[in-house]
């Protein structure tokens, strides 16, 4: 997901309950960041779930 920042990773699951993704960033062995964890309702990820996991990179120290 380099729309949201360098290094960030997404994991996407599907259940019978529907579409869910993580997006999150390792910055060392031991400092793994969750940046937002939603369920899809679309296709495409919607720019409000995009702009909160760019506001929560902007955050990592």
């Amino acid at each position: 997901m380099p729309d949201v920042g360098a290094g960030t990773r997404e994991i996407r699951v599907r259940t019978r309950d529907g579409a869910f993704r993580v997006f999150y960033v390792v910055e060392s062995a031991t400092d793994v960041y969750v940046l937002h964890a939603f369920q899809k309702k679309s296709q495409k990820t919607a720019a409000s779930d995009l702009e909160k996991g760019k506001a929560r990179y902007r955050l990592i120290p």
